[in-house]
């Protein structure tokens, strides 16, 4: 054929658009004409200029001439639909089993991988187009195949686990350091496509259910030295402070996975006004320092200490004790401070009462606190027998801001 021959040939080629896996048809597309124009024909002429040799020849070649534009169904809409076909058949297709390294009972060790019957879709739609412009599009059914046991990453995911068994990770807590390692914490592990590990934390929170019950003061007795000198045990109660450990276990488990080697402790929790756990910065004094509020009911006293050193001492009345509304006893802590305030709650013979006072520093959430009480005419030492507060500590106004401007918020105060 001359070149113009060959062009209006071109010209006038129909696909059929028919797409087959094997020697089924998976799509039955609608037929194109293969968009050849004029424009193409330099193409055309330059394959006859090659397709002449020295020599006569019979040898068959094939030659390749792609339309200057392109065919928006064949090569988006048809592979789009193949795509899609492909997908659903394996949505009804057992997909392949990869190998994969794990740890399980501290022992590495490595799964079986087993075959599927699921089309590998990348691969098709490759082989795809390479068959833009045949009539029909013959696809070879090409299966996904599984990641093998003596693969390349297989054996990157055991040097991974492996490294993960050699590492220690230091948690501080208040100040010391406590060595956790992998060896003996982490049983359980695996590695992700990406060679991301997934740890297994439980034996990392074990360990730090240990250590909290161990180090943690939240809900325990304190042991206290009394204006006296004598030591006692008063039970915590809003002061003191735990470590919640299932947070904890997953800071130290990213840890290990992101290859730090050190935690500071971060999820500590208390109770009452403040959750972020009150005293775990105290380190002296049994966790409870050196500055504080001292309440003895049966001196009805109080002894303000900051840094050690006694501020004010005072004579005071406790919540009333044959009507059961004594001061708690144990260690709380100052929740917050106000002046002036209005009080506000209830009492023997007085459900409801309101009252201004100058100072108030409440320690429970009760409504627990110290007060001055400009009302008060009976101070004497047993007037909280039978007339005492509603549970507060009343404080003789006189020296009620010198006590309010020596407590502190946080600070601890030892009801006993």
């Amino acid at each position: 054929m001359t070149t113009e021959q060959a062009m209006k040939k071109l010209k006038s080629m129909t696909l059929t658009n028919k797409v087959y896996v094997g020697n089924k048809v998976l799509v039955d597309g609608k037929d194109t004409k293969v968009r050849f124009t004029d424009g193409d024909m330099a193409k055309v002429k330059r394959v006859f200029k090659t397709q002449r040799t020295w020599i006569p020849s019979f040898k068959e070649k094939n030659y390749m001439v792609m339309p200057g534009r392109t065919d928006h169904y064949r090569n988006v809409t048809l592979k789009q639909e193949v795509s899609k076909k492909l997908e659903q058949q394996n949505q009804h297709l057992q997909a392949p089993k990869d190998a994969q390294a794990y740890l399980k009972d501290g022992k590495i060790g490595v799964s079986k991988s087993e075959n599927g019957n699921q089309y590998d879709i990348s691969a098709m739609l490759k082989a795809y187009d390479t068959q833009k412009y045949n009539s029909e599009i013959h696809l070879r059914p090409v299966k996904l195949q599984p990641v093998r046991e003596n693969s390349k990453i297989v054996k990157q995911e055991k040097q991974k686990l492996e490294e993960l068994s050699n590492k220690t990770v230091n948690y501080i807590l208040q100040e010391k350091k406590y060595p956790f390692k992998a060896s003996e914490l982490i049983q359980n592990a695996s590695v992700s496509k990406d060679m991301k590990l997934a740890i297994d934390p439980s034996g990392i929170q074990s360990r730090l259910d240990a250590l909290n019950k161990e180090k943690s003061t939240l809900h325990k007795n304190f042991s206290f030295k009394t204006h006296a000198g004598s030591v006692i045990s008063v039970k915590g109660q809003s002061y003191g402070w735990a470590i919640d450990t299932k947070a904890e276990a997953k800071r130290i488990a990213d840890a290990f996975q992101n290859g730090k080697d050190t935690v500071k402790a971060y999820n500590i929790y208390g109770e009452g006004y403040s959750t972020i756990g009150v005293g775990y910065h105290v380190l002296a004094e049994n966790g409870i320092g050196d500055t504080y509020a001292e309440v003895s009911i049966s001196d009805q006293r109080i002894w303000i200490y900051k840094d050690g050193k006694l501020k004010v001492t005072t004579r005071v009345v406790t919540g009333r004790h044959d009507t059961h509304e004594d001061t708690p006893k144990g260690v709380w802590y100052i929740e917050y401070k106000e002046s002036p305030s209005v009080l506000e709650g209830s009492e023997a013979g007085n459900p409801n009462y309101s009252v201004k006072v100058k100072y108030w520093a409440p320690f429970t959430l009760g409504g627990v606190g110290f007060h001055d009480a400009s009302w008060r005419k009976n101070w004497a030492m047993d007037a909280y027998v039978h007339h005492g507060s509603g549970g507060c500590v009343n404080t003789p106004p006189s020296v009620m801001k010198t006590v309010y401007d020596n407590l502190e918020q946080n600070e601890p105060v030892i009801v006993y």
